[in-house]
């Protein structure tokens, strides 16, 4: 009854032309082992690779408050750092400048990067893809000639490269002592591969293999300074490329590796036209765009896509900021950090949705890494005279964050008070997702630190009723409106979540059972926002709709109803899911693609299927001279205020727009699964399988006309659920890693 879809419609883009020197973070093609993260031009006669480490930050602790007992944050104010690229690496094929049948793809399913063409009667082909297993990145130059050039390295810091026995390398130290290096060698099945300067000499060489390492010193642990004084990045720079197998060997590993990630999720949303099909990826963004027709392939390779990045971008290391591993330059936009009131928060709504739970880890150990210093930082500094968020009690208690977090345990920009409890929502959703006990009782201190900040933060405010309830202090609806306002609902609604969580965490946990009946105190008397005048749900205190920018890009109110949940259109009064709603149509269909992702995520919990895919569609709108939309690469890019040309790279679009896909297929709470809750006519009949649910479940399941077929649902740890399809519900009842299939 599903119109036939062939798998590599949606796990591979592909193109007929390179990407160039000044293109690179629009058409480049991205790898990643999770660390290591490169961009890939494949153009014949000069392949270039941009590469960064995502531990390569310069910067510190950045704990001078400015005089307004803020966080500084500009470069030339602070000591915050930015995250840097690594190296350039560059192979040059003077010859190769006339070539025909030019073909270049990215496998996502495999994670690997091909590029292929005919030069002078002669097939050349070259992959390339960064290796988790290994620690490298590696690219073959293969087909049936031979190849005469150069491979050349280059810091992007002014580091002087050197070659020594058959390896060209280079390795520095920033101002914050962090040092790092990186090395390249090559070897070949014939010809001659010699060193001259800082360059790799190719004469007449047969199936090339350039072998790519590099790495810095840094630790995530703060007692350490972080810093791995046991390693030398040069010698252990060198010695992995040195000691690398061969490319066979490399690709097996690297390709079982990343194929044991990627496949346990599949989305067929419906088959596209021929006419779509037969047009290179970039083009077929164009035609999305110009034409506003569906195209549920490219829609469901949209989400691989995304997919693909997270893999690629979150292993065991450090969780992806702003630009992930892909960096165009040393200045990234807010220096390509940690955002926590939307960015590093969405770009994990994607993580369990789509089977990719082990794919959190790196957010969750950066959190754990960093904490000890928040905490420092909150317990001196968040009181200062001058900080017009400093809590009114004049006490103190466990941990916050500012707007932004840099890898040293640093903050930058505003305080951001609400922060803690909205990265504790993400920890919470996980163990929703997965079950594990043992996740649960690391994360647990981390809700406990929060709860223990709001103790003191909450202050008591006297409705015009009479009835006396706990509101937020002074803080910012962020990012818009009033700096001193009273209980906004942004906070009121984390909070709720977070007092919710530990109460629940220490009852499974069978932990700190009397604090958690003073947090259900608190809860109890927690204030929850009320309508507007007009209807609307509040966004602060007040009767009044014009506090702040009406169209403005944040849906900072309406964090209860995504990514929280206190908001349902089954379990609450109809009058604020109505002023949900409205003010979520304030808020506008039109925006950065990060807020139209939130929006369409946003609508799919109404169960607006019509709206949420509109927002779809808008967030695949083509990116024309750096204007905000998919680049040819689908990276999403954010043009700001600034004008043609000016285009930023923000990967969280790229995963919230994924995650939004999955919510109008299925949304879950623990104890409920609903099947199809917004989905749109354009994707009327499909599959889907490995869709994590809340309450520890993953589901496959097929529809036709908008109609539930059958539905699997295995247990990762749930028991008890009800799947709903329509007007029918079903109960479920299952031990872990047991399974049932229901038919509707």
């Amino acid at each position: 009854m599903t119109a036939s879809v062939d798998d590599n419609a949606t796990t591979r883009v592909w193109y007929s032309s390179p990407a160039t020197r000044d293109s690179m973070l629009e058409r480049a093609l991205p790898i990643g082992n999770g660390r290591l993260g490169a961009l890939v031009s494949n153009e014949p006669c000069h392949e270039l690779l941009v590469i960064t480490d995502a531990t390569l930050w310069d910067g510190c602790g950045n704990e001078l408050l400015g005089d307004d007992g803020q966080h500084r944050y500009e470069p030339s104010s602070s000591s915050f750092g930015t995250l840097t690229q690594l190296a350039h690496v560059a192979i040059d094929l003077p010859s190769h400048t006339d070539v025909t049948d030019y073909h270049r793809d990215l496998d996502l399913s495999r994670g690997v990067v091909s590029a292929r063409y005919n030069h002078a009667g002669i097939f050349y082909v070259r992959e390339v893809f960064a290796s988790h297993p290994d620690d490298l990145i590696v690219l073959r130059l293969g087909g049936e000639g031979a190849y005469t050039g150069t491979i050349s390295l280059s810091g992007t810091h002014g580091e002087t490269t050197s070659a020594e026995d058959g390896t060209i390398f280079f390795a520095a130290a920033f101002g914050n002592n962090l040092r790092y290096s990186a090395a390249v060698t090559a070897h070949c099945k014939s010809g001659t591969i010699t060193s001259s300067g800082s360059q790799l000499v190719l004469s007449d060489c047969v199936e090339v293999t350039v072998i790519i390492g590099g790495c810095t010193d840094y630790s995530s642990d703060g007692s350490a300074g972080y810093r791995d004084t046991s390693v030398d990045p040069v010698i252990k720079a060198r010695r992995t490329v040195t000691t690398a197998g061969p490319f066979g060997d490399l690709l097996e590993t690297h390709v079982a590796d990343f194929s044991s990630q990627f496949s346990g999720f599949h989305l067929s949303l419906g088959r596209s036209t021929d006419a779509q099909r037969a047009l290179e990826t970039a083009n077929r963004v164009v035609r999305r765009g110009d034409t506003d027709e569906p195209d549920p392939e490219l829609e469901a390779l949209y989400v691989q896509f995304g997919r693909y990045l997270l893999i690629s971008s979150s292993r065991n290391g450090l969780p992806p900021g702003l630009q992930g591993p892909w960096l165009d330059g040393n200045n990234p936009a807010w220096m390509g950090d940690y955002h926590n009131d939307i960015n590093i928060n969405m770009n994990y709504w994607i993580a369990d949705r789509c089977g990719l739970s082990r794919n959190f880890a790196p957010l969750t150990e950066y959190i754990l890494s960093q904490l000890p210093a928040w905490t420092a930082q909150t317990q001196k500094c968040f009181n200062h005279p001058n900080n017009r968020f400093r809590n009114s009690s004049d006490k103190i208690g466990g941990w916050a964050v500012a707007y932004s977090t840099n890898i040293y345990g640093g903050q930058g920009w505003w305080w951001h008070p609400s922060g803690n409890a909205w990265l504790c929502l993400n920890l919470w959703e996980h163990w929703e997702y997965t079950q594990d006990l043992e996740y649960l009782r690391r994360i647990f201190p981390v809700i406990h630190g929060a709860c223990e900040f709001w103790e003191t933060r909450l202050i008591p405010f006297t409705l015009d009723d009479g009835t006396e309830v706990l509101v937020a202090d002074k803080d910012w609806s962020a990012e818009h409106g009033p700096e001193d306002a009273y209980g906004i609902t942004y906070a009121q609604e984390l909070v709720y979540s977070l007092f919710t969580q530990f109460c629940s965490a220490a009852t499974i946990l069978d932990q700190e059972t009397s604090y958690a009946t003073t947090i259900a105190g608190l809860l109890r008397r927690l204030h929850l926002p009320g309508l507007t005048r007009s209807g609307r749900l509040q966004e602060w205190m007040s009767d009044a709709d014009d506090l702040g920018e009406k169209l403005h890009r944040h849906l900072s109110p309406l964090i209860g109803l995504f990514p929280g949940d206190r908001l349902t259109p089954e379990a609450s009064p109809t009058d604020l899911i109505r002023g949900a709603t409205l003010l979520l149509e304030d808020r506008g269909m039109e925006n950065f693609g990060w807020a139209c992702a939130w929006r369409a995520v946003c609508w799919a919990r109404l169960k607006n299927a019509d709206k949420a895919y509109q927002l779809i569609g808008t967030n695949l709108r083509p990116s024309v001279g750096g204007s905000t939309g998919t680049a040819p690469n689908l990276f999403d890019m954010y043009n700001g205020s600034k004008g043609d040309g000016d285009g930023l790279f923000q990967i969280d679009s790229n995963f919230g727009t994924a995650a939004a896909v999955i919510e109008m297929l299925l949304y879950s709470r623990p104890g409920a699964i609903d099947l199809l809750p917004a989905v749109p006519t354009a994707w009327q009949s499909g599959r889907a399988t490995g869709i994590g649910a809340r309450g520890g479940f993953v589901v496959d399941m097929s529809w036709h006309k908008s109609k539930v077929i059958e539905a699997t649902v295995r247990s990762v740890g749930g028991t008890t659920t009800t799947v709903t399809s329509g007007d029918i519900s079903q109960d479920v009842k299952l031990g872990r890693g047991e399974s049932v299939t229901l038919q509707f």
